[in-house]
């Protein structure tokens, strides 16, 4: 669930979290509930909630006579989709989405193969409707429309493969779409060459065609890693490759 909506304690969590997955407060910083509600000129007890969702994302344990106390960034939960957003909107962000890129790369190929194995064929129809849908918002600067679509695609392939592991990453997938779209680390049109490879997944997917249908997603999550070298450098690591 995302923080917008959820009052006062949302905006606390708003400017409070981008700060801490940004290294405003290293590891192992203190912070006082006290003085924080003071700053953000809330109560005792909305502070108090902000800090157990922030508990419950690992980014922060409260000890007993000492505080709240920032972890290690090797102790956060890396997959909470909300994590995952305000890293992306950190100095941090060719990293991150590099990171979550080579993630994607790992998975989604998988992914297909075992869908077409695997789709209904009410996912087989809902793939192909999602690939027109973004054949239409290729040209003419429609990125928001085009998310919208390929969002659905590519969660529909991990819910399709079958596997519950796979389909419960389709949030963390959600958000590196998104994260390339809203800080406009993709061109003003998408690649007219992945927007066809997307096509060309929906109907191996229908045609049962694993290997085929593993080999084009794998191609879209290379292409996704060369965008990334283009416009965003600077985010390789010894992890990345």
């Amino acid at each position: 669930m995302s923080t917008a909506g959820r009052g006062l304690h949302g905006r606390v969590l708003e400017t409070l979290g981008p700060a801490i997955t940004a290294g405003d407060y290293p590891p192992g910083s203190v912070l006082r509930t006290d003085e924080l509600a003071q700053t953000f000129e809330v109560s005792r007890s909305v502070m108090r909630e902000a800090v157990r969702v922030l508990e419950s994302m690992h980014l922060v344990e409260s000890r007993r006579r000492v505080g709240v106390i920032v972890r290690p960034s090797a102790e956060w939960n890396v997959y909470d989709p909300q994590v995952i957003r305000w890293r992306l909107a950190g100095a941090d962000r060719p990293r991150q989405l590099r990171s979550l890129t080579v993630l994607r790369g790992a998975v989604e190929p998988i992914a297909a193969g075992l869908a077409a194995r695997n789709a209904t064929a009410e996912q087989c129809a809902a793939l192909t409707e999602c690939a027109i849908g973004m054949v239409a918002h290729s040209r003419g600067h429609k990125l928001e429309g085009y998310l919208h679509h390929d969002v659905a695609f590519h969660r529909l392939i991990l819910d399709a493969s079958g596997n519950e592991m796979f389909a419960r990453l389709g949030d963390v997938v959600e958000e590196v779409l998104a994260g390339r779209t809203h800080h406009a680390v993709m061109f003003d049109d998408p690649d007219p060459a992945a927007v066809t490879l997307h096509v060309h997944v929906a109907e191996a997917i229908r045609e049962r065609d694993a290997v085929r249908a593993e080999e084009l997603t794998r191609q879209i999550t290379a292409g996704a890693l060369q965008e990334l070298d283009i416009l965003a450098p600077g985010g390789h690591s010894p992890a990345a490759g």
